[in-house]
């Protein structure tokens, strides 16, 4: 079967964009490389394509108790026109997915879902609908692209009369006006710095692509692949499904026990098992590692103690701010301590490392 393209895949060979497959997509994983798009992110700003993540829209008289019951922040707490971060479980405490959820009103949410689990959301939602709700895969509909850096809002300015400033973090306004084109621009990102997540129909996302390069031109922002996206998002410790979470990873041993709300009055997926680990502590947990030898610790690479299996590494790479060779890792709690000396099985060779805090990068 032929892989997806988004919106913007004919443009991406206009600036030199080379692809990959990525969970059954051709994206681009870079365009001029991997450390020059890492680097402006950092310091200026990159434009990425994201329309390969997924749309799915909840709405009805129930839909507030039915998402409470789906996922394990407290959407309760959440008013119109904002965001909130999620893990969506199974009874167990494994992951289904980590998601965004945009609430524009008490019977209207939209939930923004990782492409490779598309379906597999969509599904786990609609087999567990209950009372007034109607849950639709909107995918189709929406593309999306992100300007990420300390230089986003300047840029995105340029284009619209609307006062992005006051589009505060994971705040969102709908019916914008950008470059002409009407989207939904929300202060969200996976890069771990400032910057806007635009929603458009997929026939405008070509023309918003080149007019945001155009604005951006004099700021130095540039177009940015996979590749830049992953060591972005890694250096700020933000996980990635099929990495940091999985069906067998539970947000709190992933670390990220700060979106689950097992004191919420309702009953959740997974919430007995979720709410034992916060209060007991996770049997794992996801660490930074910092090679003491030379090497790179790789996905799923071994992570050993005394010549025992403690865990396994989940994502690493030479951290392009830090210069550094560094890793998540999922261990044993044990040996969660920070400068607790471990041991990475690198191909053949055992090379030392030790347990360093995270996120390795914070603006």
């Amino acid at each position: 079967m032929a892989n997806k393209k988004t919106p913007l895949y004919e443009i991406y060979q206009d600036y030199n964009g080379k692809t990959i497959d990525f969970g059954g997509w051709d994206l681009p994983v870079q365009f001029s490389g991997i450390k020059e798009e890492h680097e402006a992110v950092r310091t200026k700003a990159g434009l990425f394509d994201v329309s390969h993540m997924g749309e799915i829209e909840v709405k009805g008289k129930d839909a507030l108790p039915y998402l409470q019951k789906m996922l394990t922040n407290n959407v309760a707490k959440l008013k119109d026109n904002a965001c909130q971060y999620h893990a969506m479980c199974y009874e167990n405490g494994g992951t289904v997915d980590d998601l965004v959820l945009y609430k524009r009103n008490e019977e209207d949410y939209l939930l923004v879902v990782n492409a490779s689990n598309i379906e597999k959301d969509y599904e786990w939602l609609t087999q567990h609908a209950e009372g007034e709700v109607e849950i639709s895969n909107v995918s189709d509909e929406y593309a999306q692209i992100a300007v990420q850096g300390p230089l986003a809002e300047q840029i995105t300015q340029k284009l619209t009369e609307t006062d992005l400033s006051e589009i505060t973090f994971f705040k969102f306004r709908e019916g914008v006006s950008l470059d002409g084109k009407e989207v939904l621009i929300s202060r969200t990102g996976y890069t771990g710095e400032d910057g806007f997540e635009i929603y458009c129909r997929p026939e405008d996302a070509a023309d918003l692509w080149k007019a945001v390069l155009s604005a951006g031109k004099e700021d130095g922002i540039v177009p940015c692949g996979l590749g830049a996206r992953d060591t972005l998002r890694f250096e700020a410790r933000l996980p990635l499904y099929g990495q940091e979470l999985s069906k067998d990873i539970t947000p709190v041993e992933a670390g990220i026990g700060f979106a689950v709300k097992p004191d919420k009055d309702e009953d959740f997926f997974g919430k007995e098992v979720l709410k034992k680990q916060k209060e007991e502590g996770a049997s794992r947990k996801l660490v930074g590692l910092e090679m003491i030898d030379k090497g790179i610790p790789r996905t799923d690479y071994e992570v050993l103690k005394d010549g025992e299996k403690i865990g396994f590494v989940t994502t690493g790479t030479q951290s392009p701010t830090l210069k550094k060779n560094v890793g998540l890792a999922l261990i044993d709690s044990k040996y969660k301590d920070l400068d607790t000396e471990v041991e990475v099985q690198v191909r053949k060779r055992r090379l030392k490392a030790k347990v360093v805090a995270t996120p390795f990068y914070k603006r």
